[in-house]
């Protein structure tokens, strides 16, 4: 047995830093502790976030508009951070540590914001009239929420890539089970969701905060301690410098030497004459046709003096960092189309607890389900077709398609948006129900209406669908698409766009409200909602969600795949 069986064959170490072996590392023997890390940490993470809507309308004294924007901003932010761990992790500390070292930030956060909600001095003083909160509450629940935003922001864009880091790409069957590991950390995310939209959100509102709020808090460092646990099964890519420099270098390079022509022969542009990209971590990148612009960075030039041995990459660049460069703006289209989705996405930890807020949530005559426990419709929907996806609906389609993962990346994705847009307008039909109920009853002013929440199904369930299209599809995506050496950078922007979704979302209902309360109006979105219409803001998503799908299958049609070179054995 030579060492090629022994080793991997994709650049991976292991804690002692020397070659990963195969049998000892990796595989799923390492990723159960990172699924297990990652089931905790998004349990701490939905067990606070997904009430959070309530918790700053009954404990902050929060109205609908306020309380919902400061969610989805809030919200935005976690998804923006990734951007900074993601950096971290490629240039400098690695995935591993970028992980230990952001989780210990979220410890902290969580463990204030439970202080801000059951310590007496910190917490609000409720009576009959409502809750009123201090300065020093409000101010320390923010601190708590956006240290939150920036440990979360450490660890999403490292996991799954650390998890795909533990199959060989160049291993035929640990490449084909890599696959299934994306659909298998989202169902490990959404194990943990549904015991926080379930479990958690009834003992904030039954039990108290601190209770509601202490419990995630000690799942996260359940998560910590879970994570360091497979410390020595783990294979570790080597960061390789930092992206951001090679990617400037690449469009200095490029306009230093604006009026050099390219060669029509794409083999006579510089590349390193080493089997491996002298990129740390990565592979070499095969050229291609698309923004030949920047291939001009790769021209070899007198004033370049390669055989001297030195080579400025600010004025002259291999193919393969030519080549990271246009993988990034062609994922770039991609990207921007999940945004709408994300908005989608967004509605279900703001305008549909609302919504629910004003139906009978009573299941028998004692039993009260909180509206932002609905959600766990969703988990259960993502739980139920992320093993329905992988084990029959991807054997199937391979029949037809003979595409090895049965659809492409981009085919799975553009389903989940099409679906996104049936789960709005059924979200819509239902207030349409839902106010016409009210106009006929003339029930106003009447806070529950006798309408079963559990008409919102449907709506949970279907936008969980969605996810296991899309969001999946995005994982894998990412991380396939990427270049090896910016993977972590690249899972971060696939993150952004729920970002921006949360963002967009605030945008929305911001602008919506404005122009909507003209001339003394109450508007859509009003505190009472029996008086508003919700149903022409879930219009308006449907609309948004359609043209954005219909952008996407142009965008879809123009993408080609990647082609990177095998490292040699």
């Amino acid at each position: 047995m030579d060492g090629s069986d022994i080793y991997t064959n994709d650049g991976t170490v292991d804690i002692h830093k020397k070659p990963a072996n195969k049998k000892t590392t990796g595989g799923w023997k390492a990723c159960r502790f990172i699924l297990g890390n990652e089931c905790c940490e998004r349990l701490a993470y939905y067990g606070m976030s997904t009430n959070l809507v309530n918790f700053l309308q009954l404990r902050l004294n929060q109205g609908n508009v306020t309380a919902s924007n400061n969610v989805t901003n809030w919200s935005g932010t976690c998804y923006i951070t990734p951007l900074i761990g993601a950096f971290l992790a490629d240039s400098y500390l690695g995935r591993y540590w970028t992980i230990a070292s952001f989780s210990i930030i979220y410890v902290i956060g969580m463990t204030l914001l439970t202080m801000s909600s059951s310590i007496h001095g910190l917490k609000s003083e409720c009576d009959k009239d409502g809750c009123h909160p201090t300065a020093s509450q409000t101010a320390v629940c923010f601190v708590a929420l956006y240290l939150i935003a920036l440990g979360t922001g450490g660890i999403k864009p490292c996991v799954s890539s650390f998890g795909a880091d533990q199959f060989d790409e160049t291993d035929d069957k640990e490449r084909k089970t890599k696959s299934s590991f994306f659909n298998y950390f989202y169902l490990s995310i959404n194990i943990g969701a549904l015991i926080a939209s379930s479990v958690l959100v009834w003992i904030q509102m039954n039990v108290g905060w601190g209770w509601g709020f202490g419990i995630p808090a000690v799942a996260m460092a359940i998560a910590v301690v879970c994570f360091f646990s497979g410390s020595k099964l783990y294979r570790f890519q080597k960061p390789g410098g930092s992206p951001l420099t090679r990617i400037v270098q690449v469009v200095v390079a490029s306009f230093r030497k604006c009026n050099v022509k390219v060669p029509a022969d794409a083999s006579l542009l510089y590349e390193t004459a080493d089997e491996e990209s002298n990129i740390v971590g990565s592979r070499k990148l095969e050229h291609t046709d698309k923004f030949r612009f920047l291939d001009k960075a790769a021209v070899e030039t007198e004033t370049d003096d390669v055989k001297g041995g030195y080579v400025d990459s600010w004025r002259l660049c291999s193919v393969t960092q030519v080549e990271e460069l246009k993988s990034i703006l062609r994922i770039l289209p991609i990207w921007a189309s999940g945004i709408i989705f994300s908005t989608v996405y967004s509605q279900m930890s703001t305008m549909f607890v609302l919504q629910g807020n004003t139906m009978d949530q009573h299941i028998g005559p004692h039993f009260k389900i909180p509206s932002a426990s609905l959600s766990l419709f969703d988990t259960l929907s993502v739980i139920f077709w992320t093993p329905v996806y992988d084990r029959v609906i991807i054997p199937m389609a391979r029949k037809y398609t003979g595409h090895e993962r049965g659809f492409s990346q981009l085919q799975r994705m553009g389903i989940g948006l099409a679906i996104s847009i049936v789960a709005m307008v059924v979200a819509g039909v239902l207030e349409v129900v839902r106010l016409d109920y009210v106009k006929r009853h003339n029930y106003y002013d009447l806070e529950t209406l006798p309408i079963s929440i559990f008409w919102q199904v449907p709506q949970y369930f279907l936008v969980g669908c969605a996810e296991v299209f899309t969001f999946i599809g995005q994982l894998e995506f990412f991380y396939d698409q990427a270049p090896d050496a910016m993977r972590s950078l690249c899972s971060a922007l696939s993150l952004t766009t729920v970002a921006l979704g949360n963002y967009l979302s605030t945008l929305l209902v911001t602008v919506v409200t404005k122009i909507t309360k003209k001339n003394g109006k109450l508007g859509w979105i009003p505190d009472n909602l029996n008086r508003g219409h919700l149903d022409y803001f879930y219009w308006l998503l449907a609309i948004l969600s359609l043209l954005n799908f219909i952008v996407y299958l142009w965008i879809a049609k123009w993408y080609k795949y990647k082609k990177a070179t095998r490292r040699p054995r």
